[in-house]
């Protein structure tokens, strides 16, 4: 799921000049995917805790392969597919509601003890930065061959992802007492936000902002080595790469070192929204390239440290028969940073990319003090 959105990253101005559109217009590409996936996340949760998670992961990854074949075949056959290619891109968002955002719910499902929880969501947020990592390289390669190969790699990745979980995932088996309706989940929601809104809307945000922030600097990032320093193609996504591996390392030791310690998962992602918010002010502060990538990847250290925690505390602090349509809120929050941060980087590096950049900054800031004032576990750690 995050290759078929950030593949798309290192070969936006490729698609801005094919299509003869504006920076904007052509971050609306991300924009659309998340933006639809924001509204229909929170439903495919509770569709989840009501059905199970499998028979809403599967159908969904089809969806999204259905609307990669549309971007391709649109950009393939039509003389001016921007309008298609939305169109795809829009059942993408479509599908990508109920895939990556149910697979942390089923984490809790699967697993009994809190620390394997912990252990196990730090494999899938690594998994998720790796897609990251990937997806520069891959989308730079398949854009040597033509400019839409990407787009048509989606279904063929779709269709792997839906066998593999159809044939290889073995979730437990929702009981009949499990099930609630509407009504029934509605109160039980309410209930869950007057008891536990403080955290959970802080966690929301930082989750917002994180995702803002990596995404907006690496779509400035992406725009920078094009336009300014003429790198282009495989070296190009390799640069941008490395932001995402330094935000994949650092979410992968952080998921198997925090065990079930919520008062340890506060610090760190204390400690990691500032590290961010700090390398965020300087990059403002620097120029060249070197000082560029080398400030945005201690910000992908800062990012990776807090995911895993952020997770963490979002699965294990929620009963299991809530579980999903909480996670899927909180999945929904980080679509907002990933729809916010390549239009917003464009909008404010009109102005320059100075003030983009303290901007982000800001928001990390806000983010720090959210983490050290709103979230306050057990005086042992245990529970949020």
């Amino acid at each position: 799921m995050t290759l078929g959105n950030s593949m798309l990253i290192p070969v936006l101005p490729s698609i801005r000049s094919k299509l003869g559109i504006s920076s904007l217009q052509v971050s609306l590409l991300i924009t659309i995917y998340s933006a639809v996936a924001i509204l229909l996340i929170p439903v495919a949760g509770y569709l989840s805790d009501r059905f199970g998670r499998k028979i809403i992961i599967i159908p969904s990854l089809i969806i999204t392969g259905i609307g990669g074949l549309i971007c391709g075949l649109g950009a393939w056959w039509i003389e001016n597919p921007y309008l298609v290619i939305m169109l795809g891109r829009f059942l993408q968002g479509i599908g990508a509601a109920g895939a990556f955002p149910i697979v942390l719910p089923l984490v809790g499902d699967i697993f009994k003890k809190e620390s394997d929880v912990s252990s196990s969501l730090g494999v899938v947020e690594t998994a998720n930065t790796f897609g990251k990592v990937l997806s520069p390289i891959l989308g730079s390669a398949l854009a040597l061959m033509v400019w839409f190969a990407p787009f048509l790699a989606i279904p063929v990745l779709c269709v792997i992802s839906a066998l593999l979980v159809a044939f290889l995932v073995k979730s437990p088996a929702k009981k009949k007492e499990e099930k609630v309706t509407f009504a029934q989940f509605r109160t039980h929601l309410k209930q869950i936000f007057i008891d536990n809104g403080k955290w959970l809307s802080a966690i929301f945000a930082i989750g917002c902002i994180c995702m803002l922030a990596i995404f907006g600097t690496l779509f400035y990032l992406s725009d920078t080595l094009e336009d300014e320093y003429h790198v282009k193609g495989i070296i190009k996504g390799c640069i941008l790469a490395i932001p995402s591996a330094a935000l994949c390392i650092a979410s992968f030791i952080t998921g198997k070192r925090i065990g079930k310690n919520k008062m340890l998962m506060k610090w760190i992602t204390f400690g990691g929204i500032t590290l961010a918010a700090a390398s965020f002010i300087i990059s403002g502060m620097l120029h060249g390239i070197a000082w560029l990538i080398g400030l945005i990847s201690v910000g992908g250290i800062g990012i990776g440290v807090t995911l895993p925690c952020m997770d963490a505390m979002i699965t294990e602090g929620i009963d299991k028969s809530e579980r999903g349509t909480i996670t899927s809120i909180y999945s929904s929050m980080r679509f907002i940073g990933v729809a916010l941060g390549p239009p917003l980087a464009a909008i404010l590096v009109k102005i320059s990319p100075h003030f983009m950049f303290y901007t982000i900054a800001g928001f990390c800031v806000l983010a720090a003090v959210l983490a050290l004032f709103t979230i306050e576990p057990d005086p042992d750690g245990s529970a949020a």
